[in-house]
């Protein structure tokens, strides 16, 4: 009897157990942790035939939600309407007060998946959520096996507006195919803004049809080892189109006025006598530059020649950019001119019709008040307060080694590099930040493979960083999610640098036989 007795109890708590053990094991690690995450105990099954639903205004985000379920054992049709079993898309702008422009809310339940926002952004953010909560190998292949997704409630919004990476492109070229793989994966973690480095010392790397040899000569140009070329306006606007469909603005850098070399060489006319505007001289016009320093090169500050140059080349720019950023670096420079430079170039920015972004140097001068000022430094002495992006180089500088020795990686900043944790905990003190921003200079960043490397996976602590709140954050329950995104990286072809404190999911490396043992027959 007492055996009886005890298996019942044992059989009740084992069963206890399991009930409270289940959905845990089935919770999604979901990247960036959202605001406000309400798990339920069942699950949404999805069926052999299901309706994407959609009201006015949501049409693309129906597409998105289509694509997806494609590769799922499902035949979805999409139908204008609400309230259908099944997938349902809610653009309701009326929510903008309590969500924002980027906020979403998720609702799963047993029939339905109830996904609503105040702008098609707050849509699509909703379906990387979701996207999350299916099988990994939806990436790349078709699910054959049951999907059972969680029931959960998710009100959700980003802590800050701006959440950037940012690729040099000026010293080693990548060109349209790697920068839309780039936007893709930037687009998954809910990052928003491309800032695209495009003119420095060794290349100039982006059409401009009234000064034509700034890429017939400038685009020649690279580090050594690195690759030479450049994008047409044509290629320029393709990839802002497709930016924008994954709700990701282009921001375009024209660096003045120095780390201008690759301009000096094409239209030596901007020099002045005896080049005295070159110091060190690393090169001199015809010359290409093939090392590594920057900051020894800018414009003739003396002529007042320039700013037609200037003019002439921002203006392009800003016919050709739909966003509403021009960046016009304005770093490591030491003139006497220097502040009167700066003044005048934020000036043609504003006339264009842009808003001018700089690196922190620029708030040495008295620019508008509505000039954003990019801080990698923290060291400058400003005269203006504006608008801040925080891409501090101990945190943010994603060149640097992902651990210490590293090779082909810069450590000016950080000897030990900029490791995942420095990225993940940093915290925005000053009150006009807008958001955060993590570069990758190209010195010795020469391949597709290398620059995933240094983006991915601190790219993602960055986006954790732009998205969630200070007190949702938790650095080891973040490694812990990561852990679960390395096979899902593995199947989007990302060559990610596998962080040693992350247990990877991964399926890198493994071969058929891989953790195989036959049975014995002995």
């Amino acid at each position: 009897m007492k055996s009886l007795k005890f298996s019942l109890v044992f059989l009740v708590f084992f069963q206890l157990g399991l009930s409270a053990q289940e959905p845990e094991a089935e919770k999604p690690a979901i990247i960036p942790q959202p605001a406000e995450v309400e798990w339920k105990e069942d699950f949404f099954t999805l069926q052999e035939r299901t309706v994407v639903c959609f009201n006015s205004g949501a049409e693309a985000s129906a597409a998105w939600l289509q694509r997806l379920l494609q590769n799922t054992y499902t035949q979805s049709y999409t139908m204008q309407g609400e309230d259908c079993n099944g997938f349902n898309l809610n653009l309701n702008p009326n929510l903008e007060e309590t969500l924002g422009k980027e906020g979403y809310q998720l609702d799963i339940s047993s029939n339905i998946v109830y996904l609503e926002a105040a702008s098609e952004a707050g849509l699509f953010y909703g379906i990387q959520t979701l996207r999350q909560m299916f099988p990994a190998e939806i990436e790349n292949e078709k699910v054959s096996e049951e999907i059972k997704l969680p029931q959960v409630s998710i009100t959700d919004s980003p802590r800050f507006e701006w959440r950037g990476s940012m690729l040099d492109i000026a010293r080693s070229f990548f060109g349209p195919d790697y920068i839309k793989k780039h936007l893709d994966r930037m687009a998954f973690y809910k990052l928003n803004r491309l800032h695209l480095h495009l003119t420095d010392d060794q290349g100039w790397r982006i059409e401009i049809k009234q000064k034509p040899k700034l890429t017939e000569l400038g685009g020649k140009g690279a580090v050594k080892g690195g690759r030479s070329g450049y994008l047409t306006q044509e290629e320029y606007k393709e990839i802002q189109e497709y930016a924008a469909a994954r709700n990701i603005v282009i921001v375009p850098e024209i660096d003045l006025p120095g780390h201008i070399y690759s301009a000096l060489m094409a239209y030596p006319e901007l020099n002045c006598d005896e080049l005295a505007n070159i110091e060190p001289r690393m090169a001199t016009p015809p010359q290409l530059y093939h090392e590594y320093q920057v900051g020894w090169s800018k414009l003739c500050l003396d002529k007042p020649e320039i700013y037609d140059f200037v003019a002439t080349v921002l203006g392009e720019m800003a016919e050709i950019t739909t966003g509403d950023y021009l960046h016009i670096g304005g770093d490591e420079i030491e003139d006497e001119r220097y502040k009167e430079f700066v003044v005048k170039a934020d000036s043609i920015v504003r006339k264009l019709g842009k808003i001018t972004i700089g690196w922190e140097e620029v708030t040495q001068a008295a620019v508008d008040s509505t000039f954003i000022s990019q801080r990698w430094t923290g060291n400058t002495k400003r005269v203006v307060d504006t608008r801040v992006i925080e891409s501090i180089c101990t945190n943010f500088y994603f060149d640097h080694a992902n651990i210490p020795g590293q090779e082909m990686t810069n450590n000016w900043c950080q000897e030990r590099g900029v490791s995942l944790k420095d990225a993940y905990t940093f915290k925005a003190k000053n009150p006009k930040t807008i958001g955060v921003e993590a570069p990758v200079w190209t010195e010795m960043v020469l391949s597709d493979e290398a620059a995933d490397d240094r983006f991915w996976p601190r790219s993602i602590a960055m986006a954790e960083v732009g998205w969630s709140k200070d007190e949702n954050k938790d650095f080891k329950n973040f490694v812990n999610r990561l852990g679960e995104h390395g096979l899902r990286l593995d199947l989007m072809d990302v060559n990610y640098f596998r962080t040693p404190e992350v247990n990877w999911n991964s399926s890198r490396n493994k071969g058929v036989f891989s953790e195989f043992m036959p049975e014995s027959r002995w």
